[in-house]
C-alpha cells in the first residue's frame, strides 16, 4: 500500500485538468497492486491465489507505464520516477517470487 499513498501524493499538485484522466488512472493502478495481493492472501485454493497475483503484477506493470507517462510529459520528476521504480521491481520479484512457490506448492 505504501506505494498507492506514495503515489496518491505526488499527484497531488497534477493539473486539474488531468483529475478523471491521468490522475484516476494512476492512482487505480498503484492502488489495485495492493487491493490484488490482499485478495490473493485470503483466497484459498492455489489457483486464485495465483490469479490474483498475475492481477497485482499486471497493475504493478500498468502503475511503470503511467509513471514513465508522467516523466516524459512533465509531470514527474526523474528522481521521484526513478526511486518509485526501484520499489517497483522489487516488489514485482517478489510477486514473482510468492507465484513460484505457489505453483511448486501444487506439484
Amino acid at each position: 500500500m505504501e506505494i498507492a499513498e506514495t503515489v496518491h501524493s505526488h499527484t497531488e499538485n497534477l493539473p486539474r485538468k488531468e483529475d478523471f484522466g491521468f490522475t484516476s488512472q494512476i492512482r487505480r493502478s498503484a492502488l489495485s497492486i495492493s487491493a490484488n495481493i490482499s485478495e490473493a492472501f485470503g483466497r484459498n485454493h492455489t489457483m486464485d491465489k495465483i490469479n490474483f497475483y498475475y492481477m497485482a503484477r499486471g497493475s504493478l506493470t500498468e502503475t511503470q507505464s503511467h509513471l514513465e507517462y508522467g516523466k516524459r510529459v512533465g509531470y514527474m520528476s526523474k528522481e521521484f520516477v526513478e526511486e518509485t521504480e526501484k520499489s517497483l521491481i522489487e516488489l514485482y520479484n517478489d510477486i514473482n517470487k510468492v507465484i513460484q512457490v505457489l505453483k511448486e506448492s501444487r506439484k
